[in-house]
């Protein structure tokens, strides 16, 4: 049901805790399952990301998807960490099962949300960027469907 690196990421999650002074912090959750994600990044002057660490309460794919997000945007400039999807965590992971697609899109949200609060702490605008639910279920069954 799970591929070997959903297993590794739930059982060996990477980057696990907190940032004290982080540069944003983004908390999203999802109200029909009760999964919540919380991602903080510290963001230097040239706007890459140095470091990413992330809290999580949920099931397995939650936290493997947490963990695979982090991963993907570690080192990377803000650009590229916008446009980390949840299906690039989804094939980072080499698949999810269906009922579990929304732990991908919380991990988008959560990266969204703290580039969110990177943005207004800052004062600046990032392109692209939307304002992120805090609740991401609504757009849940739509995602669903699409696999």
């Amino acid at each position: 049901m799970y591929s070997e690196k959903v297993m590794d990421h739930f059982q060996n999650p990477r980057n696990v805790g907190e940032i004290d002074g982080a540069s944003g912090v983004g908390t999203v959750g999802n109200a029909k399952c009760g999964d919540i994600m919380r991602m903080y990044l510290d963001i230097d002057d040239s706007h890459i990301i140095r470091d990413v660490k992330f809290k999580t309460f949920g099931c397995g794919a939650a936290v493997a998807t947490s963990s695979m997000a982090t991963e993907l945007v570690k080192g990377k400039t803000i650009e590229e960490a916008l446009k980390v999807t949840n299906k690039a965590v989804m094939e980072a992971l080499d698949g999810l099962p269906p009922v579990k697609v929304h732990c991908s899109l919380l991990a988008e949200e959560a990266i969204h949300a703290a580039l969110w609060d990177y943005a207004e702490k800052n004062g600046i605008k990032i392109e692209g960027l939307e304002k992120p639910k805090s609740d991401i279920h609504e757009d849940e069954e739509e995602e669903e469907e699409a696999y």
